[in-house]
């Protein structure tokens, strides 16, 4: 299974991506999960040893791979590289484990924007597409607010979207731009996930607001989500009612899966 999760920044979305993680691998399942935000926060979500984060490089700040593999210096725009660049062994070499879970950090293209045509895009990009078109685990995919590391050449590898929304006017008008992008990129399979929850009403509010897209799940507001930050712990270990909400969702992702 591949999802991608995305949203407005803020809103839960690196939580998710991280009790989501541990619901599959407890259901077991091989992850590997992916940090695709520019300011990349998911191993402390996942609650990885500070030590064992601080072995890890984001693989589009990696100069001398990128010019090894593409023939061509970072930073640069035009000129000749390559397109598809080799990127098979990547995942194995670059990203680390803790508890069963693999995480990879992607990095972000620092010039020139999501259409950059340069060195690290092109890695990048074959990285995503080696991965959600050969892997065979679950793929948990931490998106900025935006598709910009996926493709029209990956988009029927994606087995779900996941837009995390708050009940505000603001998350679910970023949520209809996020559509948006994903619809020209003819990703099928879109769903929101209601985020930071405190009653019925914020769940009514989401439902009725949303972009024509079906809710798949809720995740309450949760005081261990603090908490576990600054304890440098995973969330699903410290919130007894997220962990059983991400398993929910977990399971419901899996049937829609199987009913595709």
């Amino acid at each position: 299974m591949k999802i991608a999760v995305t949203g407005k920044g803020g809103v839960g979305k690196t939580t998710l991506t991280g009790l989501l993680a541990y619901a599959f691998a407890d259901q077991g399942f091989r992850v590997l999960a992916i940090d695709a935000d520019p300011s990349p926060c998911l191993g402390q979500a996942l609650g990885f040893p500070p030590a064992l984060l601080e072995t890890l490089e984001p693989i589009a700040r990696m100069d001398e791979l990128i010019l090894e593999r593409t023939g061509a210096q970072p930073g640069t725009v035009g000129g000749y590289f390559k397109l598809n660049p080799r990127v098979d062994d990547l995942p194995d070499r670059f990203s680390v484990e803790h508890r069963g879970l693999r995480l990879l950090e992607l990095g972000a293209v620092e010039m020139g924007g999501a259409g950059c045509i340069c060195p690290e895009s092109a890695v990048l990009r074959a990285l995503v597409t080696h991965l959600l078109l050969r892997s065979h685990e679950v793929i948990l995919l931490d998106l900025y607010a935006g598709v910009e590391h996926l493709g029209r050449a990956t988009a029927d590898a994606v087995d779900a979207m996941l837009i995390v929304v708050e009940p505000t006017v603001r998350s679910l008008g970023t949520a209809a731009q996020i559509k948006k992008l994903a619809e020209d990129l003819h990703l099928a399979r879109l769903y929101l996930v209601g985020s930071k929850v405190q009653n019925d009403a914020d769940r009514q509010f989401i439902l009725d607001h949303s972009p024509g897209l079906p809710v798949i799940g809720f995740l309450s507001a949760d005081e261990g989500v603090r908490s576990a930050d600054r304890n440098a712990s995973a969330v699903y270990d410290v919130s007894p009612g997220l962990r059983g909400e991400a398993q929910d969702l977990a399971r419901r992702l899996e049937q829609a899966h199987a009913n595709r």
